[in-house]
């Protein structure tokens, strides 16, 4: 195999992967420039079999190198590393044709599979690095919004129906705005409708437009949704909510690209990509027979699902500071500043209304707090007694954490490799409990007591000694 090019300015992190490969006798190459990779490549020498690169160096940029890689090799497989996990810059490594994206500080574990998978696989690139221009309100270094952005940059030169879910309030709207910026009908209207907030018998003028004289008040022909979003996108919001007759029409649409305004009999054709956002689960409102299950499927090809606020508490700081500033430029003001101890606070908050609940306080904060830093004393009386993370156990905690990693990391058969887990330290824990009596045991932890002699067995609990009649 031929080697493996490492390109950082950081000392450091070559060490770890140059370390890291030679553990797995991987043959690699190390540069600390993009520059000085870039001119390796330009003599025409042989290319490796994968590049790892870091996004911002000094000079050339890890951006320019996986350019000027995709003219010279289009093949070849580039991982981006960075430690500014931003949306912008996932979306410009995949845009430049990027095999991944790889968020530092990483598992080096984790680091080596993608290194693995990358030296294992040729690769299809489309599309070209382009400038995203604006700066992304999405904020995220968590884990589960890391894989937002991951999903995010692979749309980018896709037209695929997307279906995100989330809680209310966890910001379902702006990742439906970012796939559409992102994609090769940015330059086209993006049309958003809450289809939850619309009474039903206006819904179906609001989605097709009607003609003249189609009902009462009708007085003059008017455009749908569908129709001003032509070549763009429209986002449906609350899809879970939609009546089961505009359900029918909607899968009409996506099936055949045509509809009729209401009243109307010439078809129009609808060139529009859909975007649908819920915060119900709709397999169950399907088996309930709410939803329809062929539409389910029409919208389900790629999903995105944003995680809830409480399940990215590491972001909550730095959102917090965004919507400071968000709110104090909406207001000409100022821009006001938590304090260590008011952030400390907020970020052990479970906040229920996600996202949008945090910004609804940081406005009301900077309009309300009598000084330009916000203590513990000026956040809402509701805050201080609301529950919180810190009083959930620690082991609750931990489990959030290890399945993060987990998923992070792209591991296969998490539940399984979990369940095993966790039933390996109840059964053994309960059984040191009793003293290796099993049918105690088993009363304790309320399940049978053939059902726990299978289970030290599969679980191996007592590979040696499972015949040792104390343990009965």
């Amino acid at each position: 195999m031929k080697p493996i090019w490492i390109v950082d300015d950081d000392k450091s992190i070559r060490w770890v992967l140059e370390k890291t490969l030679a553990r797995e006798k991987m043959q690699f190459k190390s540069f600390s420039s993009a520059s000085d990779a870039l001119s390796q490549l330009e003599l025409g020498i042989e290319p490796p079999q994968v590049l790892v690169s870091d996004i911002r160096m000094p000079g050339e940029s890890g951006i320019d190198l996986l350019k000027r890689c995709k003219v010279l090799f289009p093949s070849l497989p580039v991982i981006i590393m960075t430690a500014y996990s931003d949306l912008d810059s996932a979306v410009t490594a995949f845009q430049g044709g990027a095999f991944e994206y790889l968020p530092k500080p990483f598992d080096v574990d984790q680091a080596l599979d993608l290194i693995r998978r990358a030296a294992n696989e040729s690769l299809r690139q489309t599309g070209a690095a382009s400038e995203t221009g604006s700066l992304s309100e999405i904020i995220g270094q968590a884990p589960a919004m890391q894989e937002v952005f991951r999903i995010i940059g692979r749309l980018s030169q896709s037209n695929a129906t997307v279906m995100i879910t989330g809680e209310s309030g966890s910001g379902k709207e702006l990742v439906a705005r970012a796939v559409h910026r992102h994609s090769p009908r940015s330059d086209k209207p993006f049309i958003a409708i809450n289809t939850a907030a619309i009474p039903k018998d206006l819904l179906e003028s609001e989605l097709f437009g009607h003609e003249r004289g189609a009902f009462t008040g009708a007085v003059t022909q008017r455009q749908g949704r569908f129709e001003q979003a032509e070549n763009g996108t429209l986002f449906l919001d609350e899809i879970g909510d939609m009546p089961p007759e505009l359900q029918t029409r909607l899968l009409r649409v996506l099936s055949d690209g045509t509809y009729y305004r209401v009243g109307g009999h010439l078809p129009l054709r609808a060139n529009v990509r859909i975007l649908a956002a819920t915060h119900q689960d709709l397999e169950i409102r399907v088996k309930e027979g709410l939803f329809r299950e062929d539409l389910f499927h029409r919208l389900n090809v790629i999903r995105v699902r944003l995680p809830g606020l409480r399940e990215r508490r590491e972001d909550i700081p730095a959102l917090a500071r965004h919507f400071l500033q968000k709110s104090a430029k909406e207001l000409g003001v100022e821009s006001k500043r938590f304090s260590s101890t008011a952030l400390k606070h907020l970020a052990s908050l479970n906040f229920p209304g996600n996202v949008r609940q945090l910004e609804n306080l940081c406005h009301r904060l900077t309009v309300m707090a009598p000084g330009q830093q916000i203590d513990l004393a000026d956040l809402p009386p509701e805050l201080h007694d609301a529950p919180s993370s810190e009083g959930a156990p620690d082991w609750e905690n931990a489990l959030v954490m290890e399945v993060d990693r987990l998923l992070s990391g792209k591991n296969a058969r998490i539940h399984e490799k979990l369940a095993r887990r966790f039933e390996s330290v109840l059964i053994s824990r309960a059984l040191a409990h009793t003293g290796d009596r099993r049918i105690e045991a088993a009363q304790m932890l309320g399940i049978g007591r053939n059902t726990i002699t299978r289970k030290i067995k599969e679980l191996a609990l007592f590979e040696h000694d499972t015949d040792n009649p104390e343990r009965q």
